[in-house]
C-alpha cells in the first residue's frame, strides 16, 4: 500500500463506504481499517501505524515506540475528546500533531449520566430482567426532585448534565478546578464540600495524574446514601475502595460508564455487584455524536496533510 497516503482508521464504528472512508478518499487517502476491541499483542502494537501517514483511533493507547517506528506518520486524531490515552510528548518530539474532537459528545454524556442516575434512583437495571423472568417486583424508588447532584469537573459534558438536573428540580453544587462565571442557581464548591453534599455525585473531569480523585477518604466524606456516577475516566476512581466503600454501606451504590481495564474481563469482582450498575464504555456512543467525532477526526487529519490547521490540535 502507497505510504503516502494510508490512514490507519482503529475506531471501531467507523466502517468501509461510510461518509468518513468517503471523505479521506476524496482526498485522495487510502483508510485502512484495524479496529480496537480489546489489548493488542506487542507485536500488533508495534506494527499498528507502519507505514501510515495519518491515523484516527479510539481510545487504545499509542506509546512513544509506537510512534518512533512510524516514520510516515504526521498526524494522530482522536475520535474522541480525551487525548490521555497518547503519549503527547513523544509525539511532539517526533513532530507529530495529535488532535481531539472536542464538543461533539458532551450532550450524549451528560444524557447518559442522567440516565444512569434514573436507573440507580428506580431500580430499572433490576425491575427489566425480574419481569423478563416471570417476576413483578413493586419496591419503591427514590426520585431525583429535590436531590442534591454534585458535579466534578465542569466542562461541556458537566454543563450540560448541571442543566438537566436544574431541569428536574435538583439542587447542582459544582467542583471545578477552572473557576466559572456565577450562576445564580449553582454552588460553587471545594472538592470535599461537593461530595458531602451529593446524594449523586458525577464525574467530569480529566484525571489528575496523581492517582484517582475518588479515592477510600473522599468516598467516606459522602452519604451513606449517596451513588457516585463515572462516565469520564476509569482512572478516576479507585475500584477496590469503590468496592469496599459499597459492599459496607459506606455509600449507597455506583454506576460506571469507564473503568480501569476496559473490556472489564469477565472475572471482575465489579461484575455481579448487586450495588454498582457497570457499562461499556457507551456515554458519547449516540450516532449523532459518533457521526460528528469521525467527520471531525477525519477534517483534522486531513488538515494537517494538507498543511493547513487542524480543528483542535493538542500539542
Amino acid at each position: 500500500m502507497n505510504s503516502e497516503n494510508r490512514i490507519v482508521i482503529t475506531t471501531d464504528y467507523l466502517r468501509p463506504g461510510d461518509d468518513v472512508d468517503q471523505l479521506l478518499k476524496s482526498h485522495g487517502y487510502c483508510p485502512h481499517y484495524m479496529p480496537h476491541s480489546g489489548p493488542r499483542s506487542e507485536a500488533e502494537r508495534s506494527d499498528l501505524l507502519a507505514g501510515a501517514v495519518g491515523a484516527i483511533i479510539a481510545s487504545e493507547p499509542i506509546t512513544e515506540n509506537m510512534i518512533a517506528t512510524a516514520g510516515n506518520l504526521k498526524v494522530i486524531a482522536r475520535s474522541g475528546v480525551g487525548y490521555d490515552s497518547v503519549d503527547l510528548q513523544a509525539a511532539t518530539k517526533h513532530q507529530v500533531a495529535v488532535c481531539s474532537t472536542p464538543g461533539v459528545n458532551h450532550h450524549a454524556v451528560a444524557e447518559l449520566a442522567l440516565g444512569l442516575m434514573l436507573s440507580m434512583a428506580r431500580q430499572i437495571h433490576r425491575v427489566i430482567p425480574e419481569v423478563a423472568a416471570g417476576n413483578w417486583p413493586r419496591a419503591a424508588g427514590t426520585e431525583l426532585r429535590g436531590k442534591t447532584l454534585g458535579i466534578i469537573g465542569y466542562g461541556p459534558s458537566g454543563q450540560a448534565l448541571a442543566a438537566l438536573g436544574l431541569a428536574l428540580g435538583m439542587q447542582v453544587v459544582v467542583h471545578t478546578s477552572h473557576p466559572q462565571p456565577p450562576v445564580s442557581a449553582i454552588s460553587f464548591q471545594d472538592l470535599q464540600a461537593t461530595a458531602q453534599a451529593a446524594d449523586y455525585l458525577s464525574l467530569h473531569s480529566r484525571p489528575t495524574g496523581a492517582g484517582p480523585l475518588v479515592d477510600a477518604l473522599l468516598l467516606s466524606q459522602m452519604k451513606p446514601s449517596a451513588v457516585l456516577i463515572n462516565t469520564a475516566r476509569g482512572s478516576l476512581v479507585d475500584e477496590s475502595a469503590l468496592l469496599e466503600a459499597v459492599n459496607n454501606g459506606v455509600i449507597a451504590g455506583a454506576a460506571l460508564d469507564v473503568v480501569n481495564e476496559e473490556p472489564l474481563p469477565a472475572s471482575h469482582p465489579l461484575r455481579g455487584q448487586e450495588r454498582i450498575l457497570v457499562f461499556s464504555h457507551l456515554a458519547g456512543q449516540t450516532l449523532e455524536a459518533r457521526q460528528r467525532a469521525g467527520m471531525m477526526a477525519a477534517e483534522s487529519v486531513i488538515a494537517v496533510l494538507e498543511g493547513r490547521k487542524p480543528v483542535h490540535q493538542v500539542n
